[in-house]
């Protein structure tokens, strides 16, 4: 090793005598550092970098959105209901004319502003007139409008029919809501491949489900539904007026009452009395159900707006009778 640092110190010495430019200045080697010295000096560990980290389990979210579940529009379409790409047929358009001043007032395009407009309850006075046939098609019909988007809620906690006749399967809902104030709409409400229509059926069989249709849950859920879902028309089909006192709870909430009066078979009497129970509801509109129609404007009742719809033929293959 000396002998190498001998043999480069006199091959400087020569460069020099030779006359070539040598720096002025060498660098001096570092101190020697103590060990305590190097202990504090030396660098902080490096931190593994992501690719280096070992990968966690991310964690899994609750799938988000409501249930869809799939309408059957060949078998609603031979059992008289409205359908999308159905042909045209006498039901359709006379829900057409049913629906426009149900639609107006719910987005307050009538000739007055009308409160809870989008509240909308389809009653009878007694079972069988034909309520939940006229629910049904009034929601199917409402959401084959462009521009507004429905929610159908089977109120009928007694005898609940909407999901039979739509072809699906019981599930939570409505009665589920009213007990379970942890549960949020979202997880019972269904949605269908009718793009503006949602469903939320009755629920879970409850042994007080009449009690809790009266309840002050239902008045909150309600008017809770009334607001957060302001830009949607809401339609309950709810129990006859007649039968219980349950609807005529419900009905101090909507904005407007559909009652379907059953042709030839009603007593006057029972429409009266049922008429009387809700006077406190701003719009009242009269359903003419099974009529025998002679022409095309064969649509009158006597009552509130006095429409009617179908021929006893075409509405005689209904499944529902309440």
């Amino acid at each position: 090793m000396s002998n190498s640092i001998e043999k480069a110190a006199q091959r400087l010495e020569q460069l020099r005598q030779a006359g070539a430019q040598m720096p002025t200045a060498v660098a001096q080697p570092s101190p020697a550092v103590s060990m305590n010295e190097a202990q504090t000096l030396a660098p902080p560990e490096i931190a593994p970098t992501v690719a280096d980290a070992p990968a966690r389990p991310r964690p899994v979210s609750a799938p988000v959105g409501s249930k869809v579940v799939q309408l059957d529009f060949d078998r609603l379409t031979s059992s008289g209901f409205v359908t999308p790409n159905a042909p045209r047929s006498m039901v359709a358009d006379q829900f057409r004319v049913i629906k426009r001043p149900l639609i107006d007032n719910a987005t307050g395009k009538g000739a007055s502003v009308v409160q809870n407009g989008n509240l909308i309850m389809v009653t009878s006075s007694m079972p069988g007139e034909g309520k939940s046939f006229t629910a049904v098609n009034l929601a199917l019909s409402m959401a084959m409008e462009m521009d507004y988007t429905v929610m159908l809620v089977d109120a009928d906690v007694a005898r609940p029919s909407i999901m039979k006749v739509l072809g699906l399967p019981p599930g939570p809902g409505l009665l589920d809501l009213l007990v379970d104030d942890k549960l949020e709409m979202s997880q019972v409400l269904l949605r269908t491949n009718i793009d503006n229509l949602t469903l939320l059926p009755s629920g879970s069989p409850h042994a007080r489900a009449t009690e809790l249709l009266a309840s002050a849950a239902m008045t909150d859920l309600v008017d809770d539904m009334g607001k957060r879902y302001s830009d949607r028309i809401i339609i309950f089909d709810s129990p006859p007026l007649l039968l219980t006192t349950e609807s005529r709870v419900l009905a101090t909430h909507m904005g407007q009452i559909v009652m379907v009066v059953q042709a030839e078979k009603t007593l006057q009497s029972q429409v009266k009395h049922a008429l009387s129970t809700i006077e406190s509801c701003p719009v009242k509109l009269m359903v003419l159900n099974q009529a025998r129609s002679t022409g095309q404007d064969a649509y009158g009742y006597g009552y509130g707006y006095g429409y009617g719809y179908g021929q006893r033929e075409s509405l005689a293959e209904a499944e529902v009778q309440s």
